[in-house]
């Protein structure tokens, strides 16, 4: 008696991977998508069940190793493109911490519209007190508690009158840098002189920063305690 026993027919093993990837109108739970672990056991599978009078010839084994090879690569530069992702919104939040402190302008689109047809924009100005990450950007919190992106700053203004000499976490970027800084000294002590005070510069590395009634205080390594106005120039510490 012939044996009836269907053998499948040789397919390459992306048609199987295609159709187990192929969307449908069903909602889909859990991970359905085929991995390169799934796809090789695919292949494994095949190959246990060809016909052992027909089997695959070298040249469509060898074809569908590179589609498994292939495969891998696209897993590994996803993976990788991800990783890479994470670093830059790492980065993103690290840049926009010199920021905390500031005081900005920012502008915000609504949905209602004027008169005229057009949306209506709010805008506005606070200080930024933090900088957070929620998961897809980097949000300013203003002390308003006004949550704010990136692209709804307008405008960073000089001359914050809420933080004076700038704000602390910029300021802790010069500690261990070499700096040249000015002082005046008076030329003598005779109260009828007419001549103007002396002023001489001193370079110094400084060594930490302190805020005390919103003034910025840079405490150098020779014991000098200076504000920003002072400084002249800033070189790398050796």
């Amino acid at each position: 008696m012939a044996d009836t026993t269907k053998i499948p027919d040789k397919k390459s093993i992306l048609d199987d991977y295609n159709v187990a990837n192929k969307p449908s109108n069903q909602r889909q739970t859990g991970n359905s998508a085929l991995g390169k672990d799934a796809f090789l056991q695919l292949l494994i599978t095949q190959l246990q069940n060809q016909d052992p009078t027909n089997p695959m010839d070298d040249k469509e084994f060898i074809a569908q190793m590179a589609q498994f090879s292939s495969l891998e690569q696209m897993t590994n530069m996803t993976t990788a493109l991800e990783n890479l992702t994470q670093l830059q919104q790492q980065s993103q939040l690290i840049e926009f911490n010199s920021f905390i402190g500031k005081d900005v302008k920012w502008h915000e689109v609504t949905d209602k519209k004027g008169e005229d047809g057009k949306p209506i924009v709010n805008e506005g100005t606070g200080t930024v007190v933090r900088v957070k990450y929620n998961g897809e950007g980097v949000i300013f919190v203003l002390a308003d508690g006004k949550e704010l992106t990136p692209s709804n700053i307008s405008e960073v203004i000089n001359g914050s009158t809420g933080s004076t000499g700038g704000s602390l976490v910029e300021a802790s970027m010069l500690i261990g840098k070499n700096i040249t800084y000015k002082v005046t000294e008076d030329k003598d002590d005779n109260e009828e002189s007419e001549e103007s005070p002396n002023e001489v510069t001193n370079e110094a590395t400084v060594q930490s920063v302190s805020k005390k009634d919103g003034q910025i205080k840079y405490i150098l390594s020779n014991g000098d305690e200076i504000t920003a106005d002072q400084i002249v120039s800033i070189a790398q510490g050796k």
